[in-house]
């Protein structure tokens, strides 16, 4: 940081606080130390200044990290709308009970969700639609004073009398699996860790279940790779449990070391299938009688590899139906022979329309089909005499998943639009959706919100879609504070219809909320997500901008008043358009960004990334991922403009050394003289884990920065 800038830097804190009335002095911003590593890549050398913070064991990392929260926290809890939000928005997510998945098994249905006021998500069990609730597991109870438990993820036996589950702390998502009796709420004594992802596939007589674990060692860049598949049988010993699937140990089944293998089972039928996945939506898919399996001796058939684009699966006895995209970019579904498989004589069940297809599940009426038109999810069934019925939604919004019981008709669902709280929903057989009331309904008013959905003309005139929230009767005259998200990565639809809760807080302030749906998502299939993917990811930052210019041609907002943010790979789009379009945004939000894509190789979540970004190893691959980095863009002497970034100490998914190394960068080089804040969060990580606490203040900070420098709120905007 140059004097001058220093000295504004410093001129803009003491506004801040002198406004805020705060006596505490803000902790300074601490200066990072420069230890430059060059590499060289075909040919070009790329400088690392800040290397050492890959590091987490080197003395100065913590001491860093602890200096930049000091001083974020001084500048952050001195603006006077900060306590406003906090307190309008706790009451917003108190309200609220979020329930995040559901699953019948057997008579009892299976639901985890986070009760009105709850500080974290617990399991329920009821026996039946109509029975009476009990909690399964609580992991609130685990929690002490400095650390917190989280539960990952969990999957109930076919009759549901069993339950395996995996707990983590910290958001660190290291989960160790545990199996409970359901009936009693007994926690058996076997314990297996490595589990994350664990994937569990039960078999039919809730004896014992495949399962993928970790082999790699914690925050290393091995961390996902070379994964196995083992089977552990109820009442064994977890140490014993036979690996079914490694790599290399069939050599019939060769694959590379960044897909994970996944055993495949389903209620009544005699096959199993063998999984191979990496970050793609494609995955390879084998097929072998199940008690081979169990066995150990299974003789893998192969069914399809990743060019056959299989996005989707469902096995029903003999019968097994995929989701294929394979020229046919919105996906059509086939059906073949579980147990002689072949695509070359798969019959088609559902061709390719204007919808997207994504899931599928199998009920006792028919096989519920999950898909979605430019963000909007839709509904149908496939009836065993091969027709194919519209079920009417009650509104326009988002099915999170589609759940059912093959044994019984009907499916479940989460549902949620922009204004409209996530419940619980029934299909019934009859086609008609309901309400199951699970999900009480919060004391909410959201009559006095609107939204809206828009198209931007990008450079090469593709229309990119967009949504918008904010209060109703809101003057477009150019100076409303503007909040816009984007993400584009991995064929993912991030932004669809979720019920706004917390940001409501942000929009009581007169601001816009609003959600980029840029390439490289799902929103429109494969072409769309393709089309914001290695050598194409330009596309990503590019919409976003024109999302951004858009909305300020049509007097929605003004460069002045504008923000845009992005989380974890959303720290591409957001972190690439603030430096090419520095000039168009007031303040940018990274919420745990990726920042760094060149030094991927040095983190947990790293080389199993390699077909969405490129491999480094390549040169057109390093071409692709130099562009993304935001961090090697940073330019000295930009006006850039004010940055807040976050990151948690625990993150599997984004090392925090992307968001420290940004804040460090941007520090030292932006000539605006507007605030750069890196607020870390040391008992958290990726986000998944976090508390409603955690989350509450997060979103707190980040809305009272944004209305700090968009001129929003009391107008207490940081010069």
């Amino acid at each position: 940081m140059t004097k001058l800038v220093r000295l504004m830097y410093g001129a803009a804190l003491a506004l801040t606080a002198s406004a805020a009335l705060a006596q505490k002095p803000v902790p300074a911003v601490p200066v990072a130390k420069v230890v430059p590593v060059t590499d060289t890549y075909f040919g070009e050398a790329i400088v690392d200044r800040y290397r050492w913070m890959e590091n987490d064991k080197d003395p100065d990392w913590l001491p860093f990290l602890k200096q930049q929260n000091a001083h974020a926290r001084g500048v952050l809890d001195a603006l006077p709308k900060r306590d406003v939000l906090l307190k309008r928005i706790e009451q917003l997510s108190g309200d609220v009970a979020a329930p995040a998945r559901v699953q019948k098994a057997g008579s009892r249905v299976f639901y985890q969700q986070r009760p009105a006021g709850a500080n974290n998500f617990k399991l329920f069990v009821s026996d039946g639609m109509n029975g009476k609730d009990r909690v399964l597991v609580d992991p609130t109870k685990l929690d002490t004073k400095t650390s917190h438990y989280s539960l990952d993820w969990w999957q109930p036996s076919p009759d549901g009398s069993k339950l395996v589950y995996g707990l983590s702390k910290d958001g660190s998502e290291d989960s160790v699996l545990q199996i409970m009796d359901v009936r009693t709420g007994a926690v058996l004594k076997e314990r297996i860790a490595n589990t994350q992802g664990a994937n569990p596939n039960w078999l039919d007589d809730s004896s014992g279940f495949f399962y993928n674990q970790l082999t790699g060692k914690v925050n290393t860049p091995e961390r996902y790779l070379d994964s196995q598949v083992r089977f552990h049988k109820l009442g064994g010993k977890p140490e014993r449990d036979p690996i079914i699937m490694k790599r290399d140990l069939d050599p019939s089944v060769k694959y590379e070391k960044i897909q994970s293998p996944y055993i495949g089972t389903s209620p009544h039928s005699s096959t199993a299938l063998l999984l191979l996945a990496d970050v793609r939506p494609e995955q390879r898919v084998f097929s072998a009688p199940l008690a081979d399996v169990v066995k150990g001796k299974a003789k893998w058939q192969p069914v399809a590899g990743f060019e056959d684009e299989i996005t989707g699966m469902d096995l029903h006895g003999d019968d097994l139906y995929l989701l294929s995209t394979k020229g046919h970019p919105r996906g059509r579904l086939l059906k073949t022979s579980a147990k002689s498989p072949s695509l070359e004589k798969a019959v088609e069940v559902v061709p390719e329309s204007a919808l997207v297809l994504q899931g599928t599940a199998r009920a006792k009426d028919g096989l519920y089909i999950r898909s979605m038109d430019g963000g909007i999810s839709k509904l149908q069934r496939l009836g065993d005499d091969g027709k194919l019925a519209d079920i009417a939604l009650p509104f326009d919004g988002t099915l999170r998943s589609i759940e059912a019981d093959v044994d019984s008709p009907g499916a479940l669902s989460i549902l949620s639009g922009w204004l409209e709280p996530a419940g619980i929903w029934s299909v019934g057989a009859d086609g008609k959706v309901a309400d199951t009331g699970i999900t009480p309904k919060p004391a909410i008013d959201t009559s006095g919100y609107t939204t809206e959905r828009r198209f931007a003309k990008a450079k090469d005139g593709t229309q990119i879609p967009y949504s918008l929230i904010y209060k109703k009767g809101l003057k477009m005259d150019g100076k409303n504070p503007a909040f816009i998200s984007a993400y584009g990565s991995y064929g993912a639809a991030a932004y669809t219809p979720s019920f706004a809760g917390r940001a409501l807080a942000l929009a009581d302030e007169g601001a816009i909320i609003g959600y980029a749906n840029v390439r490289g998502g799902g929103e429109f299939g494969r072409e769309w997500h393709r089309a914001g993917k290695l050598e194409n990811k330009p596309n990503t930052w590019r919409d976003l901008i024109a999302v951004s210019e858009d909305l300020v041609a049509n007097k929605y907002t003004a460069p002045a008043h504008l923000a845009i943010g992005g989380r974890s790979a959303g720290g591409i789009p957001m972190g690439r358009a603030m430096e090419e379009r520095p000039d168009l945004f007031a303040a940018v939000v990274s919420g745990v960004g990726w920042h760094n894509p060149l030094r991927y190789v040095a983190e947990q979540n790293g080389y199993a990334e390699e077909p969405e970004w490129g491999a480094i190893s390549d040169p057109a691959g390093f071409k692709a991922i130099k562009s993304i980095d935001s961090y090697q863009q940073v330019v000295d002497g930009t006006k850039y403009p004010a940055v807040l970034l976050t990151t948690g100490v625990t993150d599997p998914r984004v090392a925090p050394f992307h968001p420290a190394k940004m804040a460090a960068r941007l520090q030292t080089a932006t000539a605006s003289g507007k605030p750069v804040l890196l607020r870390v969060d040391f008992d958290a990580g990726h986000g998944m884990g976090s508390t409603r606490a955690q989350q509450d203040a997060e979103s707190a900070d980040t809305y009272a920065f944004i209305l700090s420098q968009t001129g929003g709120g009391d107008g207490n905007k940081i010069k």
